[in-house]
């Protein structure tokens, strides 16, 4: 268990540390994008180096202080936020932003972990390759939270999460020493893998201060469509379609759900749509090709053949770059109408692609028991990942239903464990879902969890209470 800072541990950290280290916390720092939570904070620590780091980390440790990792501070399940026990030292990464180099010739970019995410894709596409994670919050999110969330985002059908993406790590242990993990190699059997065991633990384990990831090189050709779909079910034959006539040039099949075009219109109306009826299903397809094959042409036929089978009944295909990137402020801007709508409990979740059929009727059928809501499904159909986000009914606030929150949630999650999927698909398990994935984890899976965060931070400073509570 932590312990709260004394002014001495603060007056002698401050001294260790480059002046201008610690600060206060600004006004709104540390609050959850939801606005739910409120996060502590005894000083912020905003070191430039993976020495500097180090020293934060080691003194912490000594002390028996909490330490917390704030990247950009856009996560959704509370993992940055501490909002009870002892106050942390939070360390930022702000000031850690270096894009370190880049191998164009080996495909790989070493970046630091404050990096912005838009950033690393900038520097990759000045080196005329590609670094494909692409999330909503990429004009904010940084590096390391990404790679300690195992983000997703929108190219994972192609290329991978954030884990797929990462060659090596440096970063700092609970102890304060240093792993030396940065290494650019495809291929380094040299005992256990603590650059994934790292990747995804949330800063439990330690913080990361740098990383190597892959690049690609760039499609020579892209092009994009929204297709209307009767049932998600179609969409599922859609992708399999999509997938004989374009195989790994896709590079994202995204479910949208007519109620997140209502949203949209409802609260964002200056964001094109591109049916003047939003139907009530529809996908976004995004391809990327070199060679002589030809997106467009691949697109046309595969909305011939769809049409034929059944599978779509209208659809456009971008005929322009702008258009296409208007398709996708659509979907990226589906998230923000989310939230201004204002979500009475709002899911991550992973189902078996063949189930998804039957879940998404299910999960409504057993919500709208629960109250009068509106669910919003939509997501990353090709992986299997849903956003399955629950609302009040128009004209009412979510306040209003307080009482069925937690009852929603658990609704959600049950039903996804029965569907055999999983509570967390991309954002991770924080503080949120800690005690969810007490719950719904697998017995010997939780215990060689807590034997590890053991071993590694017998004291349990890193970020207490996130994924496995104290």
């Amino acid at each position: 268990m932590t312990q709260t800072a004394s002014p001495d541990f603060l007056a002698n950290l401050e001294a260790a540390l480059p002046a201008g280290t610690l600060r206060d916390r600004l006004p709104g720092e540390l609050e959850d994008p939801r606005g739910r939570y409120s996060g502590q904070a005894v000083t912020i620590a905003m070191p430039r180096t993976v020495d500097d780091m180090s020293t934060v980390v080691r003194m912490c440790n000594e002390a028996n202080v909490g330490v917390v990792p704030l990247g950009g501070g856009t996560g959704l399940v509370l993992g940055q936020v501490a909002y009870e026990g002892p106050a942390p030292v939070i360390v930022s990464l702000e000031r850690m932003t270096k894009i370190r180099a880049v191998y164009p010739e080996e495909n790989v970019i070493v970046a630091e972990a404050g990096a912005i995410l838009a950033d690393v894709q900038d520097a990759a596409e000045d080196a005329g390759r590609l670094f494909p994670l692409s999330l909503a919050a990429e004009g904010s999110c940084r590096l390391g939270g990404n790679l300690s969330t195992n983000a997703g985002g929108l190219n994972v059908l192609r290329y991978g999460n954030a884990r797929e993406l990462c060659l090596g790590i440096e970063a700092v242990l609970p102890d304060g020493q240093i792993f030396h993990g940065l290494k650019r190699l495809r291929k380094d059997n040299t005992g256990y893998d603590l650059r994934n065991l790292l990747i995804g633990a949330e800063g439990t384990l330690g913080v990361i201060t740098a990383a190597s990831m892959r690049l690609f090189p760039r499609p020579e050709r892209e092009a994009a469509a929204i297709l209307v779909v009767p049932s998600p079910a179609a969409a599922l034959s859609l992708l399999s379609m999509a997938q004989e006539i374009a195989g790994e040039g896709i590079s994202a099949f995204e479910l949208i759900a007519r109620m997140g075009l209502d949203f949209l219109e409802e609260t964002m109306p200056d964001i094109r749509q591109p049916f003047a009826e939003p139907p009530e299903w529809c996908v976004l397809i995004d391809l990327g090709v070199s060679g002589a094959s030809d997106p467009d042409e691949m697109l046309a036929t595969l909305f011939e053949r769809a049409s034929e089978a059944g599978l779509v009944s209208d659809g456009v295909i971008a005929q322009s770059e702008a258009q296409r990137q208007e398709f996708w402020t659509l979907r990226e801007s589906i998230p923000e109408g989310n939230k201004r709508i204002g979500s009475i409990s709002s899911h991550d979740i992973s189902i078996p692609l063949s189930r998804i059929p039957e879940f998404i009727p299910d999960g409504i059928a057993r919500l709208t028991a629960l109250g009068d809501v509106r669910v919003n499904c939509f997501g990353h159909l090709g992986d299997g990942n849903l956003h399955y986000n629950v609302f009040p009914a128009k004209g009412r606030d979510r306040s209003e239903y307080e009482n069925i929150r937690a009852a929603v949630k658990r609704c959600v999650h049950d039903l996804a464990s029965e569907y055999d999927g999983s509570i967390s698909a991309e954002h991770g398990v924080g503080r949120l879902k800690a005690e969810d994935l007490e719950r719904y984890g697998d017995p010997a899976k939780l215990s060689a969890m807590r034997a590890i965060k053991a071993a590694l931070d017998p004291n349990g400073i890193m970020n207490p209470g996130a994924v496995l509570r104290v």
